[in-house]
């Protein structure tokens, strides 16, 4: 097998990389030979308070491998500063060649309690923060003509899950960004792709585990280490991947799944239109067949992880 690191000569951003999934794959960026600003303002798990210590301690260990890092904590929720995380990139290093956004907060609760605040914070950190850094990025990479962006999303909006709203409309909305992304910007060579992660964290720490099956999920779900998402994030970021974008990938302990983009499955046809008569009467019983369920990302990935 070939020993060139993957992602020599590059420099990447890695968002949320204090701890968790973040983390990971900013050791492995580094460790694959890129220099990688790692950014993480160091709020809790509902986006409260700073702590500058999560991203150091990152950077130190890169360091203390032998590779090259530097800390950043800027948020990523407002525009103004998530463009100093690219800035700090291209001042530091003199370019930058991928943007990770892995950014995140949970603020959970079910809808008819779900605050305007609890909906607005949690968007503007997972989907406004994945659009203003790489917005902010997005122009460096059209003009140099290359670039690659990696965004995180969920089965909780891909599929479902409950008192999440916020949380799964940020993530489906980060999955229609970077199509949008692919699209408009294949031109220019640069890549935008999307990875779903099964893995323990302390956002999925908050998880109750007051009956033995919640405790039992909850234990299998430890099993599942951010490292095991890691290698996927950043082969996706390398030269290897120039062919994959538009794509949305899911990772679950040793398994790599192709996810499934929005597509046509039946369609009705009356000659003269459709009133609402017809519609109850016709339209919608020959289209009921093939409705989904109401299904929760526990029910269609119900068996123990590979």
């Amino acid at each position: 097998m070939s020993t060139t690191k993957s992602l020599d000569g590059k420099v990447i951003v890695v968002t949320g990389a204090g701890r968790g999934i973040g983390r990971e794959i900013a050791l492995l960026a580094a460790a694959e030979g890129a220099k990688v600003v790692v950014n993480d303002p160091g709020v809790a798990a509902d986006g409260s308070g700073t702590d500058a210590t999560p991203a150091d301690e990152v950077v130190e260990e890169i360091k203390r491998r032998g590779g090259t890092a530097i800390a950043n904590f800027e948020t990523v929720a407002e525009a103004v500063p998530a463009s100093k995380i690219i800035k700090m990139a291209v001042d530091t290093y003199g370019k930058l060649d991928g943007v990770v956004n892995n950014a995140g907060i949970l603020r959970d609760a079910i809808f008819h309690r779900m605050s305007i605040d609890a909906f607005e914070q949690v968007i503007k950190v997972h989907l406004m923060g994945s659009f203003y850094t790489s917005h902010a990025a997005a122009r460096l990479f059209r003009e140099q003509e290359s670039g690659t962006f990696v965004h995180f999303t969920s089965t909780s909006g891909l599929i479902g899950n409950f008192g999440q709203a916020n949380y799964a409309a940020a993530k489906l909305g980060i999955v229609g960004l970077s199509k949008s992304i692919a699209l408009d910007m294949q031109r220019f060579n640069v890549r935008s792709n999307c990875v779903s992660p099964f893995a323990w964290s302390r956002l999925i720490g908050t998880i109750p585990t007051e009956t033995e099956d919640e405790k039992a999920r909850v234990a299998r779900m430890q099993q599942m280490g951010p490292e095991k998402i890691a290698p996927l994030s950043v082969f996706l970021l390398s030269d290897a991947a120039k062919d994959v974008t538009g794509q949305i990938f899911a990772v679950r302990m040793n398994e790599i799944f192709l996810m499934g983009q929005s597509r046509p499955l039946r369609s009705i046809h009356r000659d003269g239109g459709w009133t609402c008569q017809t519609i109850a009467e016709h339209g919608m019983p020959a289209l009921k067949s093939s409705f989904y369920k109401l299904d929760r990302s526990a029910d269609i990935f119900n068996w123990d992880a590979i």
